[in-house]
């Protein structure tokens, strides 16, 4: 069978499935697991590769969407070339990756047409069963099946642990740098398992803008910063430019001692199997274990002394 995944979360599931060797084409996102980083790139961001700070990249977006123009652009030849027989794609986030909109006309042109399925999650449950969903569409209910039962066992888990605290810590997300976003979708049902209670996050709702006075008035006793597909190297360069946007994080770190920066590409950003290593990280950081370290790779703690002394690289 040959599979064509043009959403990460859906490539790291096929990976889970031992089933990298029949994917014929990915996305320029999919990177996990480092083993699928050689097969076919079909899509590639019409986003500017020098815009790389979180302001000009939202008035990119803005502006392409205000014109009606698509965010990305698929490589047909390379497609077509592929001959997929499965394509697996997403209908929730024209923003975040290739819709099958986008794909309609490619897609005609290919002879036997192939099977689509378009995974829209919400919600955690929603991602666990569209990884059954994708099991079935490649021929592998059984792994899919076992695959989820292990996560939501681990769910579970973290649940009953956290079920009866009688204080959660109150928590915000931020998906974004400039301007400030309020993660949504699947991040506050992470927040409610593991323990804490977000105050400015919706579940199942979509990430809205917010600005730091609705921050301060939230009163958060955590503050968790994951912008949505970066690495902690990627915020981190961006936090420690000098100029306003620096400012206003130095300040937040003072305000806010218990503020973190997380691997928010590997644990929050893509539905997929590791959101539930997200919960289990929430976890870690909302109720910490003097004896279990956290994982430096992961997730740290952003220090007002880190961001008035570096610079970036």
């Amino acid at each position: 069978m040959r599979i064509c995944s043009l959403v990460p979360g859906a490539t790291e599931v096929v990976a889970s499935l031992g089933l990298t060797d029949h994917l014929v084409g990915i996305s320029h996102e999919c990177d996990f697991p480092p083993s699928i980083r050689q097969i076919p790139v079909m899509i590639e961001p019409l986003i500017e590769p020098h815009l790389t700070a979180s302001v000009a990249i939202d008035q990119r977006v803005k502006e392409l969407v205000a014109l009606g123009s698509p965010l990305y652009q698929l490589n047909e030849r390379a497609f077509h070339q592929a001959r997929p027989d499965v394509i697996l794609t997403q209908g929730l986030c024209h923003v975040c990756a290739v819709t099958p909109d986008q794909l309609a006309r490619a897609i005609q042109l290919l002879q036997p047409p192939p099977a689509i399925l378009t995974l829209s999650p919400t919600t955690l449950e929603d991602m666990i069963h569209d990884i059954e969903r994708i099991a079935g569409a490649v021929d592998q209910p059984e792994k899919g099946h076992a695959l989820a039962t292990e996560l939501r066992r681990r769910l579970d888990h973290i649940n009953q642990k956290n079920l009866h605290l009688h204080a959660r810590p109150r928590v915000v997300c931020l998906e974004w740098l400039d301007p400030l976003y309020v993660a949504g979708h699947w991040v506050p049902e992470m927040i409610d398992l593991a323990g804490g209670h977000d105050v400015l996050g919706s579940k199942h709702a979509p990430s809205h803008t917010t600005t730091w006075r609705a921050v301060e008035t939230s009163h958060p006793d955590v503050v968790i910063v994951m912008p949505c597909g970066y690495s902690i190297d990627r915020t981190m360069n961006e936090l420690l430019r000098v100029g306003p946007v620096q400012d206003q994080w130095r300040r937040a770190c003072e305000q806010w001692p218990n503020l973190y920066v997380v691997d928010a590409a590997s644990y929050f950003s893509r539905p997929g199997p590791r959101l539930v290593d997200g919960v289990e990280l929430l976890d870690s950081i909302l109720h910490p274990n003097p004896h279990l370290p956290i994982d430096p790779i992961k997730v740290i703690k952003l220090e007002a002394s880190v961001l008035a002394g570096g610079c970036a690289s």
